[in-house]
């Protein structure tokens, strides 16, 4: 088994655990009202946007999320919240050393102790039983988002019910009409639309395969043309009134089930597990990737 999925099974799990850990480290998290930023990298920027979206949406303040590479902080916010699953990636270690020169309260939730966001953040946020060993990213950002979402509020139950479901469904039965398209584009609405380019994401990262990612109402707007036959079309919470139809009536499959949107990102995991075995792809190691990316001075 790969470490891949080894980390996939355990997520609803690690949700149900880290949310039991919430009361904690509370105090550390944004509070109402507060104008919030958050910085990552790759995944961990997405799950930053996912939280950036929902926060605003449940009237908890200004929330805006950037890659490390390209923040506007100097825009001014009460406090930042930093996601690096490593700890050691180079842009996220500036932006730490930026907001401590600024006096600018930050937390930053990390999965390795030890490391330079751990140690020189003004609060950590540790959370090393869901390091990962496979490069790719799943249960160490999922997690990180079930305790945001707890933090404002939400209960995880209904996601950590429908995850473990997924994971237990049979893949004939949970992939049939995807096993053999050429190519998948996901789709989000507000707050989904950060699950959405993690999806493609994984895809790309894990199977080196064709994926691509939009606002679900941006999808008409162009992105739409390559839907076709042995192509699909697969939407991460709310769909937009005749979307799907839009999308049958190329030829194309549409993918969709009610189920909660973090708990459709861990099917899309396990979709990644079936098309690199499929390609006889290890997914542990992405081509072109490490599990950091540290850049030389020159860089």
């Amino acid at each position: 088994m790969t470490f891949l999925a080894q980390e996939i099974a355990t997520q609803p799990d690690d949700w149900a655990a880290v949310v039991a850990h919430l009361p904690e480290v509370a105090h550390l998290l944004p509070a109402p009202g507060e104008r919030v930023a958050t910085i990552g990298c790759g995944t961990s920027w997405f799950m930053g946007q996912a939280y950036a979206v929902l926060r605003e949406s449940l009237g908890q303040g200004v929330t805006d999320a950037f890659a490390a590479s390209e923040h506007h902080l100097a825009r001014g916010y009460d406090r930042v919240v930093v996601i690096t699953r490593s700890g050691t990636t180079t842009e996220v270690i500036e932006v730490v050393e930026e907001l401590r020169a600024a006096g600018t309260p930050h937390v930053a939730i990390v999965a390795t102790a030890g490391t330079p966001a751990a140690e020189n953040a003004e609060s950590t946020i540790l959370l090393p039983e869901v390091d990962e060993q496979s490069v790719v990213q799943t249960r160490f950002a999922t997690t990180v988002l079930a305790l945001l979402r707890a933090s404002l509020g939400e209960s995880l139950d209904q996601a950590i019910s429908d995850a473990r479901e997924v994971l237990a469904e049979g893949e004939r039965t949970a992939y049939e009409t995807l096993l053999d398209v050429e190519q998948v584009t996901f789709l989000g609405r507000g707050w989904t639309v950060g699950l959405a380019h993690e999806a493609a994401l994984k895809l790309r990262e894990s199977v080196q395969f064709w994926a691509e990612s939009y606002p679900a109402m941006e999808y008409r707007h162009g992105p739409i043309s390559i839907a076709a036959p042995g192509r699909a079309t697969w939407a991460l919470g709310q769909v937009p009134e005749g979307l799907a139809d839009d999308v049958r009536a190329t030829g194309g499959h549409f993918e969709h089930r009610d189920l909660d949107p973090m708990a459709e990102l861990v099917r899309v995991h396990r979709y990644c597990l079936v098309r690199a075995l499929a390609a006889g792809i290890n997914p542990d190691e992405p081509r072109n990737l490490t599990r950091s990316i540290i850049l030389d001075d020159a860089s």
